[in-house]
């Protein structure tokens, strides 16, 4: 890209190893390093610092002060060139920190496409963050963190390393996670940190059907409310027939969660 393209501001410094589209606006004091691969229409407010090696999907904007693709927060780095990619159509607000990973993590930290990540949300190295999923201001991920698609990590939620937020979950704010958060479930510090439901109303506003709900909320019965322990419940929920795939994902998530669940 050609600094003096009117879609970059004169006092933004972009290294010549960077891959800038002239569709991209690039505002005041933005520092953008070697090896940082950028899509179209990237929008670069002011004050924002990108280092790499870095990929960067289409759509995406950064808000000021954010720090994209440093340096992975962990004392066993020695300056190995992991990596950060970032989909699509993700809006990115002030301060928010997103790590590179490290080599014992597996090199990579990933974000989706579809993500609103809000002001001071840290993500550290070696995250993955799925499509349409949700931080709120001053959520914390510690390294390895999985969020699937569509959770919800609610405002100054600290999230423990190697924990594993499941799909269409909710967390309540100023909730510190410590273990995995179960699939379309509702957890919160005010009920004492425990899975206190489904979320019904996500899954509303995302389509699903009446009887799918349903059948979800038939499994959280069984899991949560009865009296059986985890492994019963898991082979009464198997046992039934037609329990459809929501319920599939929720028993595979029980049964691969080495941290245990909030329950």
């Amino acid at each position: 890209m050609n600094s003096s393209s009117m879609n970059v501001h004169p006092t933004a410094l972009i290294d010549a190893r960077a891959k800038v589209p002239a569709s991209c606006k690039i505002g005041p004091y933005c520092v953008i390093g070697a090896d940082v691969e950028m899509g179209d229409r990237c929008h670069l407010v002011s004050h924002v610092a990108i280092e790499g090696p870095t990929k960067i999907g289409a759509d995406n904007g950064f808000f000021p002060f954010c720090a994209i693709g440093m340096a992975p927060q962990d004392v066993t780095y020695k300056g190995e060139p992991t990596r950060l990619e970032i989909g699509d159509h993700n809006e990115i607000r002030e301060f928010v920190t997103i790590n590179r990973g490290t080599v014992k993590g597996g090199g990579l930290t990933k974000v989706g496409s579809h993500l609103l990540i809000m002001a001071y949300t840290h993500i550290g190295h070696d995250c993955v963050i799925e499509d349409h999923a949700m931080l709120v201001n001053g959520a914390t991920l510690g390294g390895h963190v999985t969020v699937e698609e569509w959770a919800v990590v609610g405002a100054m939620c600290p999230v423990h390393q190697f924990v594993r937020i499941g799909a269409h979950s909710y967390i309540g704010g100023g909730t510190t996670i410590t273990q995995n958060v179960l699939p379309y479930s509702m957890t919160s510090a005010a009920r004492d940190t425990h899975a206190y439901g489904m979320n019904k109303v996500g899954l509303e506003r995302r389509g699903f059907s009446k009887e799918r709900i349903a059948k979800i909320h038939h499994a959280y019965k069984i899991l949560l409310a009865s009296k059986m322990n985890t492994s019963q419940a898991l082979e009464k929920l198997k046992s039934e027939p037609d329990h459809g795939e929501d319920v599939d994902m929720l028993i595979r998530f029980v049964e691969g969660s080495e941290r245990g669940i909030i329950k």
